[in-house]
């Protein structure tokens, strides 16, 4: 059986005024050029409540490190009460959107991905040797970059966040 370990997991939560559609594009801008993980969008509900909607959005990616390792985020977006309003820049109006937006992320090492030792149960036994002592330094490496992509990411989007609430 393909063995998934959650190594990260946090949120953000932010309300005020952000440009939904620009803030989605640099997130899966990001998340795509900045970890290469191929991203699919598994998920996308939208409910209009009078000039409000709320918005709830899913995403799955992966990339595989080596023929043993994958990484897979898992990124779930909560919009709620996002309203199109004006706001004065630099004397200009411009168009954007008020709401509250809450983000969840998950960042998941899956060993074994293509089930190669489950075929048996010594297959079995042999995998957890060689995960407890050949390559545990592997695991932990890749672990940590893990972590770190995830945290970097919920860095990027809240700073994001926090400077399009600004403007």
């Amino acid at each position: 059986m393909v063995e998934k370990h959650q190594i990260f997991s946090s949120r953000i939560n932010y309300e005020g005024a952000v440009s939904f559609a620009d803030y989605y594009k640099f997130c899966y801008d990001w998340l795509t050029q900045q970890t290469d993980l191929i991203l699919q969008e598994k998920n996308y509900i939208e409910k209009i409540k009078g000039d409000a909607k709320d918005i709830s959005i899913d995403w799955s990616g992966e990339r595989l490190f080596t023929d043993y390792f994958k990484f897979e985020v898992v990124v779930q977006f909560r919009v709620f009460g996002l309203k199109d309003i004006e706001v004065l820049q630099e004397g200009q109006k411009i168009k954007t959107n008020k709401g509250r937006v809450e983000m969840q992320v998950n960042g998941i090492l899956i060993r074994d991905y293509a089930g190669k030792f489950e075929t048996t149960a010594f297959k079995k036994f042999l995998r957890n040797v060689y995960e407890k002592w050949i390559i545990s330094s592997e695991i932990e490496q890749f672990e940590e970059r893990i972590m770190l992509d995830c945290d970097e990411f919920l860095k990027q989007a809240k700073a994001y966040l926090d400077l399009e609430g600004k403007s």
